[in-house]
């Protein structure tokens, strides 16, 4: 199967599905490192790829000495990286949708529900200081961004709808 872009598909429009792949990249890695972290570390190895920021630094945080609330933090970082490397799948198909069909709905659901997700990240987590804002934590929204600025002006206009 080629990797050709439909002829509707601009310049722009593949920039932005790039982009849009390159952060999923970045967020599939994220899932990996915490499958990875949960299968051949513990819970503050897990803890530790998480936090660092001003309001959440490694020598301060407590990592729990028991073993129920241990294994039950354990398996919500797995969760969380789990749903973040969830998210890099659907930026795939997000790219996809876009370099190959032109999709207006690839667009949308990158727009909306990978924002959803990549503005929520960026807010609760990273500049309320709980997790340290480097370029590694803020690479996401700022690819986000970029894709979502500059994928429209590569995409076919909409035919009109008659009422």
């Amino acid at each position: 199967m080629a990797l050709t872009a439909s002829p509707l598909v601009r310049a722009p429009a593949k920039i932005g599905a790039g982009l849009f792949l390159l952060w999923s990249i970045l967020h599939i890695y994220v899932g990996v490192a915490g499958a990875v972290e949960y299968f051949t570390g513990n819970i503050s190895s897990q803890w530790t790829m998480l936090i660092g920021g001003a309001n959440a630094p490694v020598s301060g945080f407590q990592f729990p000495t028991d073993a129920l609330t241990a294994n039950a933090q354990s398996h919500l970082i797995l969760n969380f990286c789990l749903d973040v490397g969830g998210y890099g799948v659907l930026g795939v198909i997000v790219a996809w949708m876009i370099w190959r069909r032109a999709s207006w709905t690839g667009f949308l659901i990158g727009l909306v529900a990978i924002g959803i997700a990549d503005l929520g990240f960026l807010f609760a987590m990273v500049t309320s200081g709980i997790i340290v804002a480097n370029v590694a934590t803020v690479a996401g929204p700022i690819i986000w961004f970029l894709a979502v600025l500059v994928t429209p002006f590569g995409m076919p206009r909409q035919a009109p709808t008659r009422i």
